[in-house]
C-alpha cells in the first residue's frame, strides 16, 4: 500500500516527524510549507494523498482543498486544532476525506492514512458485490466509480463507502456512531461528520437536496437508504 503522499504544514518538526513515519510504511513523501506552493505541486503532478495542515502561509488549507476538490477528488486527510469543532466541520465540507486534532500521535496518523488509501483504492470493498443499481444511479464498487444516469458523479473515498453500505442496506435505519463504527471504522468519534457526509452526498444524488429521497433521515435515530426502483 504505498504511496506518494505531500505533506502540507509550516512546522518543519511536525512535517519531519510526519514524513519519517510515513516512509517507514514505505512511502514517498514531500513536504511544503505553504498552501499555494502545495497547490501548485499537487495540480502538477497529483500525489495519491495530501496531509493538509488547516492553517498555512498565503494560502490556508480549506482553500488548498476547496481548489483541489475542483479539479479531481484526491484523498485528504486535515490536521486541525484540538477543540475546533467548526474546523473540522468545514474540513469536512469541503472536501477532506478525514481530519485528526492537533497534537496526535503520528503513528495514528499513519494509520489513517493507511486506512484512507485502502478506501481510496477500493481494496476494502468485500468479493462478491460488484454493482449497486437504483434507478439511474449506479455504484460499481470494483471500478470505484459512480454514475447517475450518463453522468459521472466524483465522490470522495468516505463519501463512496457511505453510499455503498447504505444501498447494501436498504430501508434499514443506521444511528450516526453505528456509521462511523461500521463505515469509518471508528470506535468514537464525533457523529457530525457522519452528518456532514450525508449533506455532501445528497447533493450529489439527489434532485433537490433540501427534501431528500434516496437517504432520509429517520429521526431520533440516523438514516436510511430509500431504493427508488421497485423491488
Amino acid at each position: 500500500m504505498s504511496a506518494r503522499i505531500l505533506v502540507v504544514d509550516d512546522d518543519p518538526m511536525v512535517a519531519e516527524v510526519v514524513a519519517r513515519y510515513l516512509e517507514r510504511d514505505g512511502h514517498t513523501v514531500e513536504c511544503v510549507g505553504d498552501g499555494e506552493e502545495a497547490l501548485r505541486r499537487a495540480l502538477a503532478d497529483p500525489p495519491d494523498l495530501l496531509v493538509l495542515d488547516l492553517m498555512l502561509p498565503r494560502m490556508d488549507g480549506l482553500q488548498v482543498c476547496r481548489k483541489l476538490r475542483e479539479r479531481w477528488p484526491v484523498p485528504v486527510i486535515m490536521l486541525t486544532a484540538l477543540g475546533d469543532e467548526m474546523d473540522r466541520v468545514v474540513g469536512l465540507e469541503t472536501g477532506a476525506d478525514d481530519y485528526v486534532t492537533k497534537p496526535f500521535s503520528p503513528r495514528e496518523l499513519a494509520l489513517r492514512v493507511q486506512s484512507v488509501l485502502r478506501r481510496a483504492r477500493g481494496v476494502s470493498a468485500p468479493s462478491g458485490v460488484g454493482v449497486l443499481r437504483d434507478a439511474e444511479l449506479t455504484v460499481d464498487v470494483g471500478a470505484h466509480e459512480v454514475r447517475l444516469g450518463d453522468e459521472e458523479i466524483m465522490l470522495t473515498a468516505r463519501e463512496f463507502d457511505l453510499l455503498a453500505h447504505l444501498m447494501r442496506n436498504p430501508r434499514q435505519a443506521f444511528s450516526r456512531s453505528t456509521l462511523l463504527n461500521q463505515v469509518w471504522g471508528w470506535s468514537f468519534g464525533d457523529s457530525s461528520t457522519v452528518t456532514v457526509h450525508v449533506r455532501r452526498l445528497r447533493e450529489k444524488i439527489e434532485p433537490d437536496p433540501t427534501v431528500p429521497r434516496r437517504i432520509v433521515t429517520v429521526w431520533g435515530v440516523g438514516y436510511r437508504y430509500e431504493p427508488l426502483a421497485l423491488p
